[in-house]
């Protein structure tokens, strides 16, 4: 008797043989294709019959690899330890952890994942390791000018837990006349017209349904003073959460960045955030007075428009 090609309970034995493990479709079509071959050269002496026939062995893994990003729904619904995170590429995983605990080892120890090219562990960041990739990415794809805020330099005059989502994690100064002629750019500064867009960025290692509404809300009070605020993680789990994360959006403006920690350039603006008119100067002098690194950044945005000229080397990623 033919063996059924079974694709949503092959993809759980792919990943649940190594659970916590991250799998691309195209590392699981690989193992579906290495692990059943026989059921795989069935299911493409079928494909003759069809309008498109399935030629050879590379058509054959293309296939699958659709078939599972098809499936995805499908596959999580028979399997609800199957999980999946949002960017590109997608990847799965297996997991017998709930959503907090999830969370609670992201931001507390190292995990691990397969390489892009075998299933071998590799370390994964933590939170503070992802801000020098976020200042890569800002400098390098969106020209932004960042600084990280340290929480460890502030004062915390209002004693224990007043500065609570107080401070972002980084800070961002857009230059708007960089590609201006010299001419327009001083006539700009005579008119004391804007030339910057302040940014605010609060990271999250990992977004699921347990902290997307504590983490957003972590980034509305944190980036109330900038012109566009951003929540930032390297792993967004599930659409649920992206659904979320759209209609917080919609009501308060914040935006999310998904960051690729491996490959910066990659990251990518998920949800554009609703930038405002204006600074909130009262929420800045806040920040200010509270915190050293904000100082320093308040005096490079000040310097800028004294001058005209952003020095590359008093930011972070200068060597961008």
């Amino acid at each position: 008797m033919m063996a059924k090609f079974n694709l949503v309970e092959m993809v759980h034995e792919c990943l649940s043989s190594s659970p916590e493990q991250r799998f691309t479709a195209r590392q699981m079509a690989d193992w579906i294709f290495e692990t059943y071959p026989e059921r795989c050269r069935q299911k493409q002496e079928r494909s003759t019959a069809t309008v498109i026939p399935i030629s050879d062995d590379a058509a054959l893994i293309t296939q699958i690899v659709a078939e599972i990003g098809g499936s995805r729904t499908r596959i999580q619904r028979k399997h609800p330890g199957i999980k999946t995170t949002e960017g590109r590429p997608r990847k799965y995983y297996f997991t017998e952890k709930t959503d907090t605990v999830e969370v609670e080892n992201a931001e507390t120890e190292f995990k691990s994942a397969p390489s892009s090219t075998s299933n071998e562990a590799v370390p994964l960041p933590r939170e503070h390791d992802l801000y020098p990739i976020l200042s890569s990415y800002l400098s390098s794809e969106l020209k932004v000018y960042s600084k990280r805020i340290d929480e460890r330099r502030s004062s915390n005059s209002r004693g224990s837990g007043g500065n609570r989502w107080l401070y972002p994690d980084l800070v961002g100064m857009e230059d708007l006349s960089a590609r201006w002629d010299r001419e327009i750019r001083d006539a700009a500064k005579e008119y004391s017209d804007k030339r910057t867009k302040l940014w605010s960025f609060e990271v999250k290692l990992l977004v699921n349904l347990s902290n997307v509404r504590e983490v957003y809300f972590q980034a509305v009070s944190n980036s109330s003073w900038a012109n566009l605020g951003y929540l930032v993680a390297s792993e967004i789990e599930g659409d649920e959460a992206i659904r979320e994360l759209r209609m917080l959006s919609g009501l308060h403006g914040i935006g999310l960045i998904r960051l690729d920690a491996d490959n910066p350039a990659e990251s990518q603006i998920i949800i554009p955030a609703r930038e405002r008119t204006e600074v909130d100067w009262d929420t800045a002098n806040r920040l200010v007075k509270e915190n050293r690194d904000f100082v320093d950044y308040i005096k490079l945005i000040r310097q800028f428009y004294q001058t005209g000229d952003v020095r590359p080397r008093d930011w972070d990623a200068a060597e961008s």
